[in-house]
């Protein structure tokens, strides 16, 4: 055997090792890269809402501060309703802000006549939903405030617990309490009883202009002289 011969017999067996070792190399990588596409296609996808998830006792802190469905926040006003009347610009019933006081009940009502004696109030008293905020004249004495399904109050002149009211001593703001009686009509119903001497009669509320007889049926039984 050649010289040549036997050097290629000792040169070729190295040759298919390597090869082998190359191969089963690549079939390694192979077989790693399938496993780990694998694990990764098996793996769930966090979806938005579990990225942006919360702690447990993050949740429940939130939950405690937000109200039950169907409830209004802490953070909305809630209102509540109150009679003005007396010596203000408009007399009525007003929705105001449940945490208003009496001068924002005032305010609702177009704010205080020219005749008002507002140094009788406590402006700065609480509201109360129902209640009946009298703003008494110059020369009346201040009432307490009236609670919702009260009778009216009692000022100068007027009748007390909720009784008949005198046509002769009444205020304006008294007249003005009884049903379909305005600011004019009070004032016409003091300029007649001023002009003739005071009433002598229920009936003569008759003759006080704007005074009908649906008027005067809805006020006879609760007016006396």
């Amino acid at each position: 055997m050649s010289e040549s011969e036997l050097a290629d017999l000792f040169e070729r067996p190295p040759r298919p090792r390597l090869r082998i070792g190359v191969g089963a190399a690549v079939v390694l990588v192979l077989v790693v890269l399938a496993g780990a596409i694998t694990l990764a296609a098996l793996r769930p996808t966090p979806s938005l809402g579990a990225l942006g998830e919360m702690s447990p006792t993050e949740s429940l802190q939130l939950s405690a501060t937000e109200p039950p469905v169907g409830e209004p926040s802490s953070e909305e006003s809630t209102t509540l309703l109150v009679h003005v009347v007396g010596a203000v610009t408009s007399p009525g019933v007003y929705e105001v802000p449940s945490t208003a006081r009496v001068v924002d009940g005032i305010a609702a009502a177009g704010g205080l006549a020219g005749d008002a004696d507002p140094s009788l109030l406590n402006m700065a008293r609480t509201l109360v939903d129902g209640e009946q905020l009298r703003v008494p004249r110059i020369g009346e004495a201040p009432s307490e405030p009236v609670a919702g399904g009260a009778g009216p109050t009692t000022g100068a002149g007027g009748a007390a617990g909720g009784g008949l009211v005198n046509l002769n001593t009444a205020s304006a703001a008294e007249l003005e309490e009884l049903p379909r009686i305005g600011p004019a009509m009070s004032s016409r119903i003091i300029d007649h009883r001023e002009q003739n001497g005071g009433f002598g009669a229920v009936e003569e509320l008759k003759e006080v202009t704007g005074i009908g007889d649906a008027t005067y049926e809805g006020l006879v039984d609760l007016v006396t002289v």
